[in-house]
């Protein structure tokens, strides 16, 4: 993670201060336990409170030499605490601290990224009200399909992201466990009472089994829920960039006073804000791999994924915190152009209206295929030669005996193909 993409909130919860400070939380809470269970005195547990500290650079000073970064901080924290520190990590492995510290930094930033996404479908739910009518034509394939509105459009995000916080939940709840069980996880050395004292202390819950760590398929799933809704970002981001290309502008993202787009082409205004969330989106979706590989380590537990995590635990939900809220930024100073929409609606002379004209024909009588081919026939007419589409429609008997002239007009009111949009908003918000 570097500054450029980070916020304070989610890069702080990866800071070294605050990752000793949550070790020495589940190392004091785990003296708590061990004193009500009388394995310690109370008397040390709250001395260990009192008096326990850490310094950052001396816990550094002192890994040079052990090579155990564990090791170091209990050392760095006796040198507060003083003899009562030799009833630390008491029955404990190292992993027992690593894997519940990291489950509750992952916890933490779930909630934050939950915050984002809130903020997020917010953004949408009150663009998409604010356009619910607002035409504009619907492609497929890049192409010109039917008309919808831009509204429809930006509910369809909401509902995405609605699920994307679904998704999110879920992850949260099954990375946020806790693992206190000692060496090759059998409890032998320490009593499952204080797992369970730690885990809910910690806002946690015990991992049913745990090996000595917790089983890596949690962490996959946590971080290949972060790469599905980065997916969503950069869905997300492509429509705007492609809907702001100079062919289209349909939409712009806001450009600020003073804000320059090109160092040599004074005129441009770039889509750079949603090229940029394209791009992080790409990097938390690279983060799935090696996370989901983490998954077969050796017997009880190898360290082969303690690097992967150290890299990708921070950069993943930082990464995807700084995507979130630009694209929250992107979607609520968005600049709409339903002129423009409506010129591009009505750019390719009605053929988005050809399907109506297809049904109204074999409502008529007629057979599909033939239909088909007569209305296939002027649209492509109009394709090649820019024609009117209704003009050439009407100048065909074999359509006209079928269909009277104001009823082949009234076939290519765009009113037709939003009479539906109240039910769309209602299952997106109601």
């Amino acid at each position: 993670m570097i500054p450029r993409y980070s916020r304070p909130e989610m890069a702080s919860l990866w800071s070294d201060e605050t990752r000793y400070r949550i070790w020495f939380e589940i190392e004091a809470s785990a003296c708590d336990a061990l004193a009500k269970l009388k394995v310690i005195p109370e008397k040390s547990a709250k001395i260990i409170w009192k008096k326990g500290g850490f310094d950052v650079a001396r816990i550094n000073e002192i890994e040079k030499s052990t090579k155990h970064d564990v090791i170091a901080f209990l050392t760095s924290v006796a040198e507060h605490v003083g003899p009562e520190a030799r009833f630390l990590h008491q029955g404990m492995t190292s992993s027992d601290v690593l894997d519940t510290c990291l489950s509750v930094q992952l916890s933490r930033a779930a909630d934050i990224l939950l915050d984002d996404v809130d903020a997020l479908l917010a953004a949408l739910r009150r663009r998409a009200i604010e356009h619910k009518r607002t035409a504009c034509v619907g492609r497929s394939h890049g192409i010109h399909a039917e008309p919808t509105t831009f509204g429809v459009k930006l509910a369809g995000f909401h509902a995405e992201f609605a699920r994307a916080k679904d998704r999110l939940k879920a992850a949260r709840k099954e990375i946020a466990t806790c693992a206190i069980s000692g060496a090759v996880g059998t409890f032998a050395n320490i009593d499952p009472f204080v797992e369970k004292h730690v885990a809910e202390k910690m806002g946690l819950t015990p991992e049913p089994v745990s090996t000595q760590i917790i089983p890596r398929d949690r962490h996959a799933m946590f971080f290949a829920t972060l790469g599905v809704v980065a997916g969503s970002c950069e869905r997300l981001a492509v429509e705007i960039r492609h809907l702001q290309r100079s062919e289209v502008r349909e939409v712009e993202e806001y450009f600020s006073p003073g804000q320059k787009g090109s160092s040599a082409m004074p005129h441009k205004r770039n889509p750079v804000l949603s090229e940029n969330v394209t791009g992080l989106a790409r990097l938390v979706r690279g983060y799935v791999t090696p996370a989901l590989e983490n998954i077969a380590l050796w017997h009880e537990r190898d360290i082969s994924h303690s690097g992967v995590e150290r890299m990708i635990g921070p950069d993943a939900t930082v990464t995807l915190d700084f995507a979130l809220h630009r694209l929250t930024g992107i979607v609520d100073k968005l600049v709409v152009y339903p002129e423009r929409m409506k010129e591009n609606l009505d750019a390719l002379g009605g053929l988005v209206f050809s399907q109506r004209v297809l049904l109204a024909l074999t409502q008529a009588g007629m057979s599909r295929e033939e239909a088909y081919r007569l209305v296939q026939k002027h649209a492509m007419k109009t394709w090649e030669r820019g024609k009117d589409f209704l003009t050439g429609l009407s100048a065909d008997p074999a359509i006209t005996e079928r269909i009277k002239p104001a009823a082949l007009t009234a076939l290519f009111d765009v009113k037709h193909h939003t009479k539906h949009v109240d039910t769309i908003f209602k299952r997106v918000f109601s």
